[in-house]
């Protein structure tokens, strides 16, 4: 058009601003919005306006988007649900909400993807009470029922805050039993460790001619994973499941599979999948990171983080996780500490309570237990009750008396109220000679009522003919 000397106008930059956004050309964009500003069109052309706000809305330019929003006349605009989508996507909720209002103000009727995404903003941010008011406004407005996407967003705010059966009612009173309400009900019920019903609703989909999509299946072979030892024949079943539908080359079902086949104790299957994959991402590279730590096979671990790391490929701290905990199930000190450095100063990966108790873990097993107490302080300036129970255990595995009183103190002084730390004090002061504490520790826990679960053993017949 330059070259032939004809005039872009706004329609041009519109469709161009528009297509930027669609390919994420964020440099594009800007230099695209420059023109539009030299030439005057912001304030005059309510689409270029409009096209902007969606521009930097997709791209998460909090700042930028707001300018552009500011440009356009409330009489006229139709870019209010933009905005308080990238709020609420931005975990914003007060901007969100006020936005919301001036938009009822306006008398501007919110569209559906207004209130999935303040409903998305409350599943994240575990508020109930907001998602309850959402989800009342809904209704007074009359599309509760009338949006798929609505209906899936309600399940799994309920499903995340935890309320499991406001998450069901919602999917009973679906006039359609759709794929998208199916999955949030199915990711709800996995969430709250509702494992059977996560496979009845799996069962049922398939009866009721539901066709079932990655997320379906994942969810479905994840339920099956976290059983405290997965079926080998349920393994195979899903995985034939997942051929059949065409799902066996997505990264999210093959993952999934990788952790349950390990779970299942057949870690040589989850080496044939990840060892099939074209191109596996992080996702596939720490699942068989963290099949490999599962068995103690530590060095595993190492090799294939080390092929992860030549692949370009970028850690993160589930994958440190899943390394740590291989070092710590095999012995591997030195390794491990390697590992945890080079977190913070070669992958720019901070470490969490996770990180710091792995390790913990590890130095105490390997008898290093000032070492563990001293990175146990920099955690955090008290820990918590998981790391000091780990570093009185290794106190009494090494008999260092002196740690073990700290940690001991420590460990009643976070947990007053749990019987099994203080039994596990009072067995520490027990065994090395101090009666009289222990005794005492078992008096306190009595008289404050403390009782604890009983423990059970789960075995597995298997029958041959």
């Amino acid at each position: 058009m330059k070259m032939e000397n004809v005039e872009p106008n706004g329609v041009t930059f519109f469709y161009l601003i528009h297509g930027c956004c669609k390919e994420r050309l964020v440099d594009k964009g800007r230099q695209l919005h420059s023109h539009v500003i030299k030439n005057g069109w912001l304030e005059s052309n309510i689409f270029l306006a409009n096209v902007l706000v969606d521009f930097y809305s997709a791209f998460g330019i909090l700042v930028d988007a707001d300018k552009a929003f500011e440009c356009i006349p409330p009489q006229d605009v139709i870019s209010w649900n933009s905005m308080v989508s990238i709020y609420a996507a931005n975990d914003l909720l007060h901007e969100a909400v006020r936005l919301f209002e001036e938009m009822r103000l306006w008398d501007k009727h919110p569209s559906a993807m207004s209130f999935v995404a303040l409903l998305n903003l409350s599943s994240r941010g575990k508020e109930l009470l907001f998602g309850k008011q959402i989800h009342n406004f809904v209704i007074k407005v009359g599309i509760d029922y009338g949006s798929v996407l609505i209906q899936s967003a309600l399940i799994d705010m309920y499903g995340k805050n935890d309320d499991v059966q406001s998450s069901i009612d919602v999917f009973q009173c679906s006039h359609e039993r759709s794929l998208e309400c199916c999955n949030s009900m199915m990711t709800s019920l996995l969430h709250l460790g509702f494992l059977q019903d996560v496979f009845e609703l799996f069962s049922w989909m398939v009866c009721e001619n539901i066709v079932f999509d990655e997320v379906s299946l994942s969810s479905t072979i994840k339920a099956l994973s976290l059983y405290s030892s997965p079926s080998l024949d349920n393994c195979c079943l899903l995985h034939c499941c997942a051929i059949k539908s065409g799902f066996d080359s997505d990264s999210m079902v093959l993952c999934s599979l990788i952790d349950a086949y390990s779970r299942s104790g057949q870690i040589r299957f989850s080496q044939q999948i990840f060892e099939a994959l074209p191109s596996p991402n992080i996702f596939g590279f720490t699942s068989i990171i963290n099949a490999y730590a599962q068995k103690g096979m530590g060095y595993e671990c190492l090799a294939v983080f080390e092929e992860m790391i030549q692949r370009g490929l970028k850690p993160d701290k589930v994958t440190f996780l899943c390394i740590l905990l291989g070092c710590n199930h095999s012995g591997l000190v030195e390794e491990g500490k390697m590992i945890f450095d080079s977190m913070r100063t070669i992958h720019d990966v901070y470490p969490d309570r996770r990180h710091y108790s792995c390790m913990v873990d590890l130095l105490g097993r390997a008898g290093l237990v000032n070492e563990a107490e001293e990175l146990l302080m920099h955690a955090s300036s008290e820990g918590d009750s998981v790391m000091w129970s780990s570093l009185l255990r290794s106190c009494r595995i090494h008999q260092n008396e002196h740690v073990g009183r700290r940690a001991a103190k420590r460990l009643m002084d976070l947990e007053p109220e749990d019987p099994s730390f203080w039994l596990q004090a009072s067995n520490f002061y027990s065994e090395i000679g101090e009666f009289e504490t222990a005794i005492y520790i078992r008096e306190v826990a009595v008289a404050r009522k403390m009782s604890r679960d009983i423990g059970y053993s789960l075995i597995r017949v298997h029958e041959f003919h």
